[in-house]
């Protein structure tokens, strides 16, 4: 009497247990399985010959991998090689520095600000004062910001040149951090708590010689009923 077999076709093709049922009904889960390392390949170098004649160059380059005598019918795409390079944003004609500007995204939106610098990104570099409206030294893209008539004279105020781009770089938080969770939130580094109080020093003086401008920047901007931006004198 013939064995028939475990697992039967009950279609061309198609088999009556699937591959993980065959798996189990063969018991192959408690055999031993060992691998067998695959031998290492051996790389192709490009051989040289010696070519008789005088005149033939006396050695011939033989390429490991002859190019294709054949080529595509139809033409594969390539991507196009950008040769621009991204550069400085210029500066709008309504800001320069020491003009106070009214931000209108992020954390601080609404609050009013004075513009310090542009960086070399093309960010400006604004501060509130802190001490005014709570808004520090950071970096703000022009595009949203919203220019007003108000100027502070800074011709007094000498920035450090180390207020640049390097200077608010955060470092990148690894895989492995991002896995274990969150951390306890790190101080904020008393030589940047210590830098922003001289800038507001130097900014406040200019301040104060304007009666009310205190009170102006650390009110917020919000529209009431009726009104619209465009409509409005900043």
């Amino acid at each position: 009497m013939t064995h028939s077999p475990r697992n039967d076709f009950l279609a061309p093709g198609v088999s009556r247990l699937s591959r993980s049922a065959a798996y189990s009904k063969k018991v192959l889960y408690k055999r031993k399985h060992t691998a067998v390392a695959a031998p290492a390949k051996k790389v192709a170098t490009d051989k040289t010959v010696d070519v008789k004649g005088a005149k033939n160059g006396s050695k011939r380059t033989i390429p490991a991998q002859k190019a294709s005598r054949f080529y595509p019918a139809e033409d594969v795409p390539q991507p196009k090689v950008s040769r621009k390079a991204p550069s400085k944003a210029p500066l709008r004609s309504s800001i320069t520095p020491g003009t106070v500007v009214i931000l209108l995204a992020g954390r601080y939106q609404g609050k009013r600000v004075v513009v310090l610098k542009q960086l070399d990104s093309g960010l400006l570099l604004v501060s509130g004062p802190f001490k005014v409206n709570g808004v520090p030294l950071k970096r703000v893209n022009q595009a949203y910001v919203i220019a007003t008539s108000t100027k502070l004279d800074l011709s007094s105020v000498k920035l450090d040149a180390k207020f640049n781009d390097a200077y608010f770089k955060k470092s990148a938080k690894t895989e492995k951090a991002f896995l274990e969770g969150e951390k306890k939130k790190a101080a904020f580094p008393e030589s940047k708590a210590a830098d922003q109080k001289v800038v507001d020093k130097a900014i406040l003086d200019v301040v104060a010689k304007t009666p009310f401008l205190r009170q102006y920047l650390s009110t917020k901007f919000s529209l009431s009923k009726g009104q619209f931006p465009h409509n409005l004198n900043f």
